[in-house]
């Protein structure tokens, strides 16, 4: 991950949306024949970002939250007393799908003008079949409505919604036995199903959420239904996540604030990727950050994602969260880049597709306004992309 693999004077070669050949400007002029050419002299040019953990389809906003949170409020204590995951819930209920995807939309045009061409995105605000279905068809719409390519995740397993309060075991029966069967049927009929784009299955690990039993059953029942496994693991307890989505073969865990060493030994020797959302931890706040460092040192697979959402982290931009990582987890430029590219495309089960520039993958390219790469991260509260090009299709940034 130290290497970015710079290529001086280098040239892309895109045809059809795909990527036909790298090298130097030299090679590729005497190679190709262009119909289009675009002049980056002086610019770097990186893959398009991937942002591998989001729950960007969402309605309304928890501003009156985030002052709660100044004043020292914990996140758990704010899910307790009916906020959180719960009020927005109540509002995607309410919302139509047609609302739902014009909320979204402008999310999701500012994350593009950002540098990001890839997003994972989870249900998960439903927490009833109608609702979560509502979800997945509105992900299914956005896919279809913008340039963002995006790969979808069934989250029912996000909270206990508020008619199952202490019946957590009917929920997650209710989880099991209707909401996965009825994703599942719905990802067969679906777009993604159609260009093999990959389903997920998700759940919340953690202390007032799911215990690792019943996470243990909903991912087992997701892979039942020929879902990929992913999962919420260690962001504020410790409960054994992490151990049990490796015994799975997960595409990735997220959060991993408080894993122990052992597993991420364990990780190490896996082919999950460990994906960290520091854009969570500065939002509440807090000092402490998954031990980012001693995850790359003991050889860890590792993405960046923002974990895009109303609540603990309202954050569209993949170069902050970079900028956060290197200052607050000490990951080198380099580091950060492979982080929301390349590895943030294995988490998402799209690396044979996105996250490097190869002949055959994707035109998802970035041309920065800096002629160095580390720019990305350096510098921060702006926007360091100057051009966007989605599929080959070029997006100049205002």
């Amino acid at each position: 991950m130290l290497d970015p693999v710079i290529i001086p004077d280098g040239a892309v070669a895109i045809d059809e949306g795909r990527i036909l050949a790298t090298g130097t400007t030299a090679e590729l002029t005497q190679k190709f024949t262009a119909d289009q050419t675009l002049d980056a002299s002086g610019k770097a040019v990186c893959p398009g970002f991937v942002d591998a953990h989001t729950h960007v389809v969402y309605a309304g906003d928890r501003m009156g939250e985030f002052e709660l949170k100044i004043r020292g409020a914990a996140y758990l204590d704010i899910l307790a007393a009916g906020g959180g995951i719960h009020s927005t819930v109540r509002r995607v209920r309410e919302a139509s799908l047609e609302c739902l995807v014009a909320e979204t939309l402008p999310r999701l045009r500012e994350m593009l003008q950002l540098g990001t061409t890839t997003v994972e995105v989870k249900t998960g605000y439903g927490l009833d079949t109608a609702t979560e279905l509502k979800m997945l068809a509105a992900i299914e719409a956005l896919d279809a409505g913008q340039p963002i390519d995006l790969v979808p995740t069934f989250l029912g397993a996000h909270a206990v919604p508020p008619e199952f309060a202490g019946r957590a075991e009917e929920y997650v029966e209710c989880v099991i036995e209707e909401q996965i069967p009825a994703a599942a049927l719905w990802y067969r009929s679906s777009s993604f199903a159609r260009r093999g784009v990959p389903f997920f299955v998700d759940v919340f690990c953690e202390r007032n959420a799911f215990s690792l039993d019943q996470s243990r059953r909903i991912l087992e029942a997701g892979i039942a239904h020929g879902m990929r496994v992913k999962a919420h693991v260690d962001e504020f307890t410790h409960l054994g996540g992490a151990a049990l989505a490796l015994s799975l073969n997960a595409a990735s865990i997220d959060h991993l604030d408080v894993t122990t060493a052992a597993e991420l030994n364990q990780a190490a020797h896996a082919s999950t990727v460990c994906v960290l959302l520091p854009a969570v931890n500065f939002h509440f706040g807090s000092a402490h950050f998954a031990d980012a460092r001693g995850m790359l040192d003991a050889g860890v697979a590792m993405a960046l994602a923002t974990d895009r959402n109303p609540g603990s982290a309202p954050c569209p931009s993949m170069p902050l969260v970079m900028a956060i990582a290197c200052r607050y987890q000490k990951l080198l430029p380099a580091e950060a880049l492979h982080a929301a590219t390349i590895n943030a495309a294995a988490a998402t089960g799209i690396g044979a597709e996105a996250g490097s520039l190869e002949p055959g993958k994707r035109a998802d390219l970035l041309i920065l306004k800096s002629a160095d790469y580390r720019s990305l991260a350096y510098e921060f509260g702006g926007n360091p992309i100057e051009t966007v090009i989605k599929r080959g299709e070029v997006y100049h940034n205002a």
